[in-house]
């Protein structure tokens, strides 16, 4: 079968491996559609692992329920693609995401278990989750992005009427600000470098306004609402001038959801964290709950995912679109792709 393999740095190649079987209990899929996820943009610019398949966001069609006796060949699913243990506290108190071997085995981002740039893929046959058949396969491959957006949210605690600030107009800074909005906010503002992306989080209806991260008067423009700071302040980018800025942008006591990672050390203006007693979370994963919870938002209508997806291409076009979204230049934050077209 084919699939897109990471070769080096900023290369992807379309190669062919082998379908995978049914070890362990394993639920067979054919993949209807995968997302191009921002940690997937990291291993591509260092290039390493090399001989990755990617592809941790995705819907498929069963071919084989392997273990799952409750799926049928045919049934469209989702799935975790982390790997806990299922037996350490994390796993046992429902917080999957802390489990020290959650990412070890991860599809799509371990070489160990290849993900959904493939026409096919394996899944652990426990987090497999059968998906309602009024959600298309597009929105299905936006669950888990959308999980880790809600995870973010859900630590931000976040009061009615919150005057919230996002950094970061990527598909997860637009995804946080949206659910802000949903869970009682009355200001949502992003801070952007690009402004393609900037005035679409706008137009999308995520955000009220946006904010060019450089002008010279960013934070004088940022500050204008809310000369006293931000209530929440999500910094969904990671380097160290976008946590240095929602360090110095929250409010005393406020609190800061740092969603972004950055491969490197990072600096940070200690002084504000300390002086303004702030409250800083890091957000990584999700539960099974809130994985599920946003399937039942969109089975319900409560939320609209197609309206990020800009693209969707065939294998042969995932490098002309891992350039495109970080290009700098482009309004595209997410992109899907079809591995059967």
């Amino acid at each position: 079968m084919k699939c897109v393999v990471l070769n080096g740095v900023k290369k992807f190649d379309v190669e062919k491996m082998t379908e995978p079987r049914s070890t362990n209990g394993a639920v067979i899929i054919d993949v209807k559609k995968a997302g191009i996820c921002g940690s997937d943009i990291h291993y591509w610019d260092i290039g390493a692992p090399q001989g990755l398949v990617m592809g941790h966001e995705f819907c498929g069609v069963v071919t084989n329920p392997g273990s799952r006796q409750d799926l049928n060949v045919g049934d469209r699913v989702t799935a975790l693609p982390i790997s806990p243990c299922g037996h350490c506290p994390a796993c046992l108190s429902g917080n999957p995401q802390y489990c020290p071997e959650t990412w070890n085995y991860a599809v799509g981002l371990s070489l160990t278990n290849p993900g959904a740039y493939a026409e096919k893929t394996a899944l652990r046959p426990d987090l497999v989750i059968k998906v309602p058949s009024n959600i298309t396969d597009s929105e299905v491959a936006m669950v888990e992005p959308t999980a880790v957006g809600l995870h973010a949210v859900n630590l931000a605690n976040i009061k009615i009427g919150a005057k919230v600030l996002v950094i970061g107009a990527g598909i997860i800074g637009d995804i946080c600000a949206m659910l802000a909005k949903m869970n009682g906010a009355s200001y949502v503002v992003v801070s952007e470098t690009n402004p393609e992306r900037g005035e679409k989080s706008v137009v999308l209806n995520c955000a009220d306004e946006w904010f060019n991260a450089r002008e010279e008067n960013f934070n004088e423009n940022v500050r204008k609402k809310c000369p006293y700071g931000y209530d929440v302040v999500f910094d969904c980018s990671g380097n160290s001038a976008a946590v240095s800025t929602a360090l110095s942008m929250a409010r005393p006591n406020g609190t800061v959801v740092m969603v972004g990672v950055s491969m490197d050390s990072i600096t940070i203006p200690s002084i504000a964290l300390v002086m303004h007693e702030l409250k800083v979370y890091g957000a990584i994963g999700y539960t099974m709950d809130e994985f599920k919870e946003c399937i039942n938002l969109m089975a319900k209508r409560k939320i609209d995912m197609l309206r990020f997806v800009d693209d969707i291409v065939s294998l042969e076009e995932v490098q002309k679109s891992y350039e495109r979204l970080t290009c700098g230049t482009d309004s595209a934050i997410k992109i899907l792709i079809d591995p059967q077209k």
